[in-house]
């Protein structure tokens, strides 16, 4: 395989970035392309919402030092960024001091539709670990072809919420109704979305921090608006565990948004639907203007005004049909990783850092990294990315040693009901935690949504 060739990386967000400093440092020639038009798209879809981890967890060491020379310097290390705030005071400034440099280009408004072996489709062995990687991407200009000696895909699990159907596929009549579907957490600092949502019916479907988030809103919403009514649906039999660890968490400001949202769910307008399972959303016949949701029983949730989603994101794999992958059947996660971060068995703090070794592909020189790499499962820390970065990027200098080396300790994340923590977009999963509202009494007490 040709070292001539630049590195690939797929994303800028945090992930992405940390992955081309490191390279930056090799002195590899790298290329980062961004699907948008500028560092941390992602990030900034959800730039409403409050990480769990502090500035001293985000903020990759290369990229860093990368940074100094340009005077910046890292915002309050106690402090806990909104998800813009992390885009606007890091990966900007860092994706700028990237593409100043000699080694990386970074392209916004670049987005990849196919890796592929150049020449070589994914049935033919002849000469294939020789030829290099054919990157196939869309541009301002159009399309092109852009060869490399090694892609690392960052590019995290945003674009890819699961849908509200019970079976992992859209219930029925869903993208029918999409207009009164949202997906993610709300702003509801926004006139908009507090138009949306007030004096409605809304159904939030979903656990976790993100589901924790949406109750506190609504309930706020609720109190400010009159009328305004929350169904909570649950796939669970039972709320208990989707309010996580509370005082016990070691993660203080997770603990506190539990807290809160249980308290909401106790004292506001919000009435659980536990065991529901949706299967199909309609028109309601009985309220006109309104929908109503069937779950897989037979139950149903009438006079719905809004639906919201907050139930995990997953991976797009359909750009990497073309290469080999050895990928986890259930989690669609790298099979040697999958074991590591399975969330009905680990928190973010039980998983052990890893790197290339993990993640690499069978196509030599690809790997996945960031969100991605955890395809289905939520448990990811900011902090997990940087050390995956780190290897991968030795990995492919050919510097073995220091991909093998272990060069992080994670913290202990406390109780995490099954899950753990999601330094990124927001999760559902088993019920773990992610971010903690923008606005109250949270940014006092501790430390959710990263992608690659």
């Amino acid at each position: 395989m040709s070292t001539t060739l630049p590195v690939v990386i797929v994303g800028a967000g945090p992930i992405g970035l940390a992955a081309a400093a490191h390279a930056q440092s090799r002195g590899l020639a790298t290329t980062v392309l961004e699907a948008g038009p500028q560092a941390g798209s992602a990030v900034r879809a959800w730039g409403h919402v409050r990480l769990f981890s502090s500035w001293n967890e985000l903020v990759d060491s290369a990229a860093e030092k990368l940074l100094a020379p340009t005077g910046w310097t890292r915002p309050e290390g106690a402090g806990y960024p909104t998800g813009r705030e992390w885009a606007d005071e890091y990966l900007a400034p860092l994706a700028s001091a990237l593409d100043a440099t000699d080694e990386v280009e970074v392209r916004f408004d670049h987005r990849v539709v196919g890796v592929a072996k150049r020449g070589r489709d994914r049935m033919v062995d002849s000469g294939r670990e020789e030829a290099p990687f054919t990157v196939h991407v869309e541009g301002p200009d159009g399309a092109y072809l852009l060869d490399a000696s090694a892609v690392v895909d960052a590019s995290g699990t945003w674009g890819g919420p699961n849908p509200l159907g019970a079976d992992g596929l859209p219930a029925l009549g869903e993208r029918d109704h999409a207009a009164r579907i949202s997906y993610g957490i709300p702003d509801f600092e926004e006139p908009e979305t507090r138009t949306r949502y007030a004096g409605k019916h809304v159904v939030l479907a979903g656990t976790g921090a993100s589901a924790q988030n949406t109750l506190v809103g609504l309930t706020e919403l609720a109190r400010a608006h009159p009328g305004t009514r929350v169904s909570w649906l649950v796939r669970r039999g039972e709320t208990g565990a989707a309010f996580g660890g509370g005082d016990n968490d070691q993660l203080e400001a997770r603990g506190a948004l539990g807290t809160r949202a249980r308290r909401a769910v106790e004292n506001g307008p919000v009435d659980p639907v536990t065991g529901f399972r949706t299967a199909e959303v309609a028109d309601d016949p009985a309220h006109p203007g309104s929908l109503r949701l069937t779950g897989v029983d037979g139950r149903s949730v009438d006079a719905v005004d809004e639906v919201v989603v907050v139930t995990g994101f997953r991976p797009d794999l359909s750009w990497l049909s073309e290469v080999r992958l050895d990928l986890d059947p259930v989690l669609s996660a790298p099979r040697r990783l999958a074991p590591l971060i399975d969330p009905n068995v680990h928190s973010c703090g039980t998983v052990y850092p890893h790197g290339a070794a993990e993640l690499e592909q069978p196509e030599h020189g690809l790997y996945l990294a960031g969100m991605k790499s955890y395809g289905r499962a939520p448990s990811f820390l900011a902090l997990t990315g940087f050390e995956q970065t780190r290897s991968i990027v030795a990995a492919i200098a050919g510097d073995h040693e220091a991909a093998a080396r272990v060069e992080l300790v994670l913290p202990e994340s406390g109780v995490c009901g099954g899950s753990g923590l999601f330094d990124g977009q927001p999760s559902e999963a088993a019920g773990g935690g992610c971010c903690t509202p923008a606005s109250g009494d949270l940014l006092t007490v501790g430390a959710k949504p990263t992608c690659g």
